[in-house]
């Protein structure tokens, strides 16, 4: 495998995790939070979104198949990984913090 191919898919899964984890962030401080929090957890939701959603559209007009075929059904397993780890820090931070 190409080492540029390995860096970009590297880079791709970061920044479709990056959007993913802002996105599942702000639901819990849209529902959770109240006032400025509310407002700054719809925020991080919305740019959760448009992250994922440019990726996504950016990918399929420079190369289409490409997200569906490399980046998807392989990589669905690491991200999916990730996203689980991801959550499951969070909540044991929130565990943590609520205890003390």
């Amino acid at each position: 495998m190409d080492i540029t191919i390995t860096w970009q898919l590297f880079g791709e899964i970061i920044l479709i995790v990056f959007a993913l984890v802002l996105f599942v962030l702000g639901v819990f401080t849209a529902y959770f939070g109240s006032g400025k929090s509310r407002i700054a957890g719809i925020s991080l939701l919305l740019a959760g979104l448009v992250v994922g959603l440019v990726y996504i559209i950016y990918r399929h007009m420079n190369n289409p198949g490409y997200f569906t075929n490399v980046i998807l059904i392989p990589g669905l397993a690491y991200i999916g990984g990730a996203i689980i780890g991801a959550i499951v820090a969070f909540l044991l931070f929130l565990l943590v913090i609520m205890k003390t």
